[in-house]
């Protein structure tokens, strides 16, 4: 149930940001965020700099992404040299 609340907050509009999931009622993509986290910008951090963000907001991000990864397969992005 709260997976379900969290992944509310992020929508899908082929008119706000060429259909990108967004945090819903901005135009911050969740990439975005991940992109921020990735790059060790602190959740405080995004909450002070996107005053109507809430820090469910990022773990909604979260949560999407490790969603839209599970049915994913992967392939090693360069070879291993032995």
């Amino acid at each position: 149930m709260i997976d379900k609340k969290l992944l509310n907050r992020i929508t899908t509009n082929p008119k706000i940001m060429v259909g990108k999931p967004t945090i819903k009622g901005t135009r911050l993509t969740v990439e975005y965020i991940l992109n921020l986290l990735a790059q060790g910008v602190a959740i405080s951090e995004i909450l002070e700099e996107y005053q109507g963000l809430e820090e469910a907001d990022i773990r909604a991000c979260l949560l999407f992404a490790s969603r839209s990864l599970e049915s994913t397969s992967f392939m090693p992005l360069t070879a291993e040299i032995a």
